[in-house]
């Protein structure tokens, strides 16, 4: 077994990543505190081509040396904007035709492993504070709720562990299914 090369592994420029295809997915980050989370996400929404994130409330911004040193450069790649708001900012999602789902244990959610994503539907996935969760205001905008299901002894995971998971199973039930059928 022999690792592949940068070459070998034919990833796009920034300036290709900025047109190409897109995942229908905007993440949407409510009051993150950890700058090292945020530039997780970044990386994980380069490695899964989402069409953009929305970093809302206290959730720093690039450039930022923390968020830098785990997006590794995917802050040039993935295309973000602010909103003081996270309420106005999933409001304004809705408005522009995303399905918005919280990333929470929630009395109701769906499992992850049983959602199942339509293709041709935009998606707006909201991630929420480290300690507090989803914002209560936002918990009531939202039009539906998964959950990753958990069997150990700890209440939840990581943010940064959170996407990826969520992001691998969206990509997973949208883009390969999508690709799989052409």
């Amino acid at each position: 077994m022999q690792k592949l090369s940068m070459d070998q592994l034919q990833r796009p420029s920034v300036e290709a990543f900025k047109v190409q295809a897109k995942l229908p997915v905007t993440l949407v980050l409510d009051n993150v505190r950890s700058m090292h989370n945020v530039g997780s996400a970044f990386r994980t929404s380069d490695a899964f081509a989402l069409e953009r994130i929305v970093l809302c409330g206290i959730t720093g911004t690039p450039p930022h040396r923390e968020i830098e040193k785990t997006a590794l450069g995917a802050t040039q790649s993935v295309a973000w904007l602010h909103a003081a708001d996270t309420a106005q900012a999933v409001q304004q999602l809705r408005e522009e035709g995303y399905r918005i789902l919280a990333v929470e244990q929630a009395q109701g959610s769906t499992p992850l492993q049983l959602f199942a994503p339509a293709v041709g539907q935009k998606y707006a996935l909201v991630f929420g504070n480290e300690v507090h969760g989803v914002a209560d205001d936002v918990m009531g905008l939202v039009d539906a709720c998964i959950e990753i299901p958990q069997s150990g002894t700890k209440h939840s995971l990581n943010i940064a562990v959170s996407i990826g998971i969520v992001l691998w199973d969206f990509y997973t039930k949208l883009h390969l299914r999508v690709t799989d059928s052409l």
